[in-house]
């Protein structure tokens, strides 16, 4: 099977390319697909000059729309079996991909969320997390969307959500900020499917 990687990019100079290194290593089929969402810093030359073996396609925005146009503008050119949404900061560890993937090529799954919390104490990383309050927020957020959408998650809010292709092209996504989060718990609720959900290694901003 293979596997849609998209990536929303705003000001990631920094990581970009070692995010796109990390992702390179991991033995998948797949292809990358990165959404410039109107990048005002490097991120633009560092694009320009990428090799090949790093991406399929690069979308830019004319100016920042927010991430969850970049979702919708990369959804339009993928042509894999799975899709990963995956940040650019490098919080998140893309060794985690297979894990990830695993419930949904077994069938068992058509969606799949990376867990930063399932199975550890919610604060034992809260400097990764930046702060408390950022934690709490979190949590209840969380609590929030069970209620709203009848779910039984620990982290809707994750950004490693992973979807059957033929789940995420059904997904009428319109938001286009970080609502794209809440927005898909609600639009997968609707369609019934039960999301799976995997204890990840969240790595955190340093």
């Amino acid at each position: 099977m293979k596997l849609s990687i998209i990536i929303p990019v705003y000001n990631e100079e920094l990581t970009l390319l070692e995010i796109l290194k990390k992702i390179n290593a991991i033995k998948l089929n797949k292809e990358i697909i990165i959404v410039n969402d109107g990048s005002n810093d490097n991120t633009k030359k560092i694009l320009k000059t990428l090799s090949k073996k790093f991406y399929k396609k690069i979308i830019h925005h004319k100016k920042n729309y927010g991430k969850g146009a970049a979702i919708i503008s990369g959804r339009k050119h993928i042509s894999g079996d799975i899709v990963i949404i995956q940040d650019a900061d490098l919080e998140y560890d893309p060794k985690d991909y297979k894990k990830l993937i695993n419930p949904i090529i077994k069938k068992e799954y058509k969606v799949a969320y990376g867990s930063r919390v399932l199975k550890k104490s919610r604060y034992h990383n809260s400097k990764n997390f930046i702060s408390l309050t950022r934690i709490f927020f979190n949590h209840f957020l969380t609590i929030l969307s069970n209620i709203i959408n009848n779910q039984n998650l620990t982290d809707a809010h994750t950004c490693y959500k992973v979807f059957l292709t033929d789940v995420f092209l059904k997904l009428e996504l319109k938001e286009k900020g970080f609502a794209f989060c809440p927005e898909v718990n609600s639009r997968i609720s609707r369609l019934n499917l039960q999301i799976k959900e995997i204890s990840i290694n969240y790595i955190g901003r340093t």
